[in-house]
This record gives C-alpha cells, sequence and structure tokens, in this order.
C-alpha cells in the first residue's frame, strides 16, 4: 500500500471569475503561515521556468491568500501510484526523474531554487510532469527556525540542513529528488535499500546523502539517468515521459469529468 504524504497545498477545481475557464485553486494547508506561502506564490507568477507548474493569478486577502493555475489533466504522484496499483515501473521512473531533473538544472543555472518538491508536488500530465508547491520549504519558516514537523512540509523530503533551519539551497532540491525517486519506485520515500532496483540505488543514495556537498548537481542526474538525452527535450515537453496505462487512464477520465463540467447543461 502507498503511504499518504504530506500535501503542501490544497488544491479545488474551479471557474475562473469570469465563468469562462476551469482553473485549478491552490489554498495554504491549514496550520501554514499565509503570509509566506503568498510570497512564495507571488514568485512563482513570475516564473516562467521549463517543467514547473504555472501560477497565473494570484489573490484573496492576508489571512486566505490562494492562486490559481490553468486547468489541465493533472495527478499528483501519489495519485498516479494509486491509480497504477503501486510502484511506477523503472523505465517510467528514470524518466520521471530526469524530467525532474532537467527542469531543476535549468532552474539552478538561473539561481531559482524550488524549495518544495515532494511526491505532492510533483504533477504528472501526458506531456510530462510539471513541478508545484514552489517553495514550500521557505513558506513553513525563515531561515533559523528548525522546519521539521511543520505543516505542509514532507519530512523525508526536507534536507537535513533545511529541517534545522538552514538555507533553502540547490542541493536540498536534489535531497528532495532523490526521496521523489525512492517513492516513485517503492512507495514510499524512506525504503529499505534493497527495495530499490539495483540500478537506482546507487543515484538515489548519493541523491539522499546527508552531507549537502556530497550531494550530485541535477545535470548529473539527468546524465546517469537518461545517458545520451537530448539537453532540454525533457524539460520543454518535447519528449513526453511514457506514463503506465492506467495512470493515462486516470487523466483520460479526469479530463473527461471537466469537460462534462464545461459543457451547458443541454449538451449534456
Amino acid at each position: 500500500m502507498n503511504e499518504v504524504r504530506a500535501v503542501p497545498e490544497r488544491r479545488y477545481v474551479a471557474r475562473s471569475a469570469d465563468g469562462a475557464r476551469t482553473v485549478v485553486v491552490s489554498l495554504p494547508v491549514p496550520g501554514a503561515d499565509p503570509g509566506r506561502w503568498a510570497a512564495e506564490a507571488q514568485w512563482a507568477g513570475r516564473l516562467v521556468q521549463p517543467g514547473f507548474w504555472p501560477v497565473a493569478q494570484v489573490g484573496g486577502t492576508a489571512a486566505f491568500p490562494w492562486h490559481a493555475s490553468p486547468y489541465r489533466p493533472v495527478l499528483p504522484l501519489p495519485s498516479a501510484l494509486a491509480a497504477h496499483g503501486g510502484p511506477l515501473p523503472e523505465e517510467a521512473v528514470r524518466a520521471l526523474g530526469a524530467a525532474l531533473a532537467e527542469a531543476l538544472a535549468s532552474a539552478h543555472v538561473l539561481g531559482v531554487v524550488h524549495g518544495g518538491i515532494a511526491p505532492a508536488s510533483v504533477l504528472l500530465t501526458a506531456y510530462g510532469p510539471l513541478l508545484g508547491c514552489f517553495g514550500a520549504a521557505r513558506a513553513a519558516a525563515p531561515d533559523g527556525t528548525p522546519r521539521a514537523g511543520l505543516p505542509g512540509l514532507d519530512a523525508a523530503c526536507l534536507a537535513p540542513e533545511q529541517a534545522t533551519g538552514g538555507p533553502v539551497g540547490p542541493a536540498g532540491d536534489v535531497h528532495a529528488l532523490g526521496a521523489v525517486l525512492a517513492y516513485a519506485a517503492t512507495g514510499h520515500t524512506v525504503p529499505e535499500r534493497e527495495e530499490i532496483p539495483a540500478t537506482l540505488r546507487s543515484l538515489i543514495a548519493s541523491c539522499l546523502s546527508r552531507e549537502a556537498a556530497a550531494r550530485p548537481e541535477p545535470a548529473r542526474v539527468l546524465a546517469e539517468l537518461a545517458p545520451g538525452a537530448a539537453w532540454g527535450a525533457q524539460a520543454a515537453g518535447t519528449e513526453p515521459v511514457s506514463l503506465p496505462g492506467r495512470v493515462v487512464a486516470a487523466l483520460s477520465e479526469q479530463a473527461a469529468g471537466a469537460l462534462a463540467m464545461e459543457l451547458p447543461a443541454e449538451v449534456r
């Protein structure tokens, strides 16, 4: 059975204010700092990085902030494993990891640190995965404040230096990526070594190193997961991640449900 992971934000399918579009509205989880969450949402709205979930609008009040994204059929990674009936095949794990590693590599080159990667923030679409929940660790607490046990943070994905209040840096993204790969391959983020496919063990272990300096750069993770992959193909969405049939079916069912919501009652 798959573990239920911490959810960094709440998501709802809704209609835009003019009623013309279907959107996904995200809210902070109960107990989170709404001000810090809203600040990260504002930053996310200015990002144009490939592989990041787009934030089109930020609104609400200081006590009740929200942000909205254009709707597309999407499954958080835990929902994808549930639809599949267990861990993903190794081929799918490799493709997923390569796409996420390339997105991080392109972001880190520009000084952008995601700071919120976890199974629930990895959103699978028919055209590749996207990273949502931007800045969840920064939103939870400022540097210098322990973050372990705070609402919305997945303990297994929080790098040791971040859990104790250290800065949210690129190496923390790599640690979280390793935890996500472990989860995708086994159904939980703290598996026994023998549960992880043998060809992924060394890479995942290096990503999860307690020493930030010992973790590989995202570009090296990409090279190990997809040797010879063309730079830009994964993150740009031109080379979709191959998804198991049941996951594709779940995305199609979700799309059909959204379409039914949009159709006038007389043609349903």
